[in-house]
């Protein structure tokens, strides 16, 4: 055997393993789900459930829990919306225009990433409630997308830069006007660099506790992760129950990047080459 297929063997095992840790979480989660109670927290308990208990699931019907998950999805949706409209206009104009002050601007932009999040949340507490937002799923939105903004503008920008400006300023000469070409021309090479904005909007709204929980007081209202945390007890929880709302609650992540997959393939694609 070759040194280099020697080496080949290795990166497949590390592959292999990684993946296994990985998923090892996930799997212990969605078997639980199915493990009754006894079986969860009996001493001589199995790594397979012996039967499979879709009762946990079926007594997710007796909470809050898919109220819960309509307001993630609803805000999620509208969070991501919002956000990649104004990331898309905001990385065009960056990437294409030069202006007075747009380095510094977007140096600004970066730099409220940095920010972390629990040190803004009285700032935010007490501007949502000069707004008379507090309470109301609106105003979790504004929140999410003032943290989704920076990084979709990087991206977008850094992506509307690595494609070639010749398709583009050849639909102009044709007769396009800028958001004519936009729309047409440049947007649908950079779907995938869209993808993956979407992605990172997604995951910040549909795992995000402290601001959920902080902002929104009524129950009907509340958010996956908050709800999530609801079916903890002061002295007892039911597990199954609990596995089987994470299980439902990382299933949609799931089947959102398996249909992105084929976009963030291809992240580092350009416009034309040449």
């Amino acid at each position: 055997m070759t040194r280099t297929k020697r080496a080949g063997i290795l990166w497949h095992l590390l592959a292999l393993v990684a993946i296994l840790v990985t998923i090892a979480p996930f799997a212990w989660m969605v078997l639980t789900s199915l493990k009754s109670p006894p079986e969860i927290i009996g001493t001589q308990t199995g790594i397979l459930p012996a039967t499979l208990y879709w009762t946990n699931y079926g007594n997710l019907f007796d909470t809050e829990f898919f109220v819960y998950f309509l307001n993630s999805g609803i805000i999620a949706v509208a969070t991501t919306a919002i956000a990649l409209a104004v990331a898309i206009l905001a990385g065009y104009g960056f990437a294409r225009f030069r202006f007075a002050g747009s380095r510094p601007l977007l140096l600004i932009v970066v730099c409220a990433q940095m920010f972390p999040a629990v040190l803004l949340a009285i700032p935010l507490y007490k501007a949502m409630r000069v707004l008379g937002l507090l309470d109301s799923r609106a105003g979790l939105v504004l929140v999410y997308v003032t943290f989704a903004l920076p990084f979709c503008i990087w991206m977008m920008r850094n992506y509307f830069l690595s494609m070639a400006v010749e398709i583009e300023e050849a639909a102009l000469i044709d007769g396009c006007n800028r958001f004519t070409a936009l729309w047409r021309v440049v947007l649908p090479p950079a779907l995938p660099g869209v993808a993956a904005a979407s992605a990172f909007c997604i995951i910040l709204v549909w795992d995000e506790y402290l601001y959920a929980n902080t902002f929104i007081d009524t129950d009907s209202k509340r958010t996956l992760s908050v709800g999530l945390a609801s079916l903890m007890g002061q002295y007892t929880t039911d597990w199954g129950r609990l596995m089987a709302a994470a299980v439902v609650m990382t299933v949609p992540i799931v089947i959102i990047f398996a249909f992105l997959q084929k976009f963030l393939t291809h992240i580092a694609g350009g416009g034309v080459k040449g």
